[in-house]
């Protein structure tokens, strides 16, 4: 490996611990909070993102599932053929999307709001584009991505993922949930083993 090679890496590194440590600075406390209590009354939380974005909002929705609250993530290409059956009112959908422009995205908000289903948008883009439909408004910020030429969905996936867990720690918090319940839901792999050892 090239030395331009390993600079170019540990560069990478150091800029994405930066814009995960500035996640404290601007979050905002009153928003956060909203969208903890939403989830936690929520029926349902239904995630939907494209890309890398998507990727975070179905971990989140797994992650959701392992705190013993109903959640799935549902594609934008299968929620416009028919999968928005499953957004019902009282639910909460969770949208991702940086820049706030995600075409597939519009008209899922649309029947959202219309299905009476609670929307929490996270974005940077805090002025237009889907924070119009914004219930629930909840920005992030990323000064830059990690690579070279500061266009890979590198540390704003790393700061969307760490947002979503940061809400998974807080509901956790709110909702009592303990060591023995998620040891229930979780008797595979090593993780269940510790947890279910007699």
């Amino acid at each position: 490996m090239k030395e331009e090679s390993l600079q170019r890496a540990l560069d990478s590194l150091q800029t994405e611990v930066r814009e995960l440590n500035n996640i404290t600075k601007y979050l905002d406390r009153i928003a956060f909070g909203k969208a903890v209590d939403a989830i936690v009354r929520a029926k349902k939380v239904i995630t939907s993102a494209s890309g890398a974005s998507g990727i975070a909002a179905k971990k989140f929705a797994h992650t959701l599932c392992c705190i013993e609250k109903s959640s799935q993530f549902l594609s934008p290409c299968e929620a416009m053929h028919g999968g928005l059956g499953a957004v019902k009112e009282g639910d909460v959908m969770v949208m991702v999307s940086r820049g706030g422009k995600t075409a597939e995205l519009f008209p899922i908000a649309e029947v959202c709001k219309k299905k009476k289903a609670t929307l929490l948008i996270v974005t940077e883009n805090i002025q237009t584009g889907l924070a119009q439909y914004a219930d629930i408004l909840l920005p992030m910020k990323i000064g830059m991505e990690s690579d070279k030429y500061n266009v890979m969905a590198t540390s704003s996936f790393l700061v969307t993922v760490a947002i979503f867990d940061a809400i998974i720690c807080a509901v956790m918090e709110e909702t009592d949930f303990t060591k023995e319940m998620f040891a229930l839901i979780h008797p595979g792999g090593a993780v269940g083993a510790r947890l279910n050892a007699r």
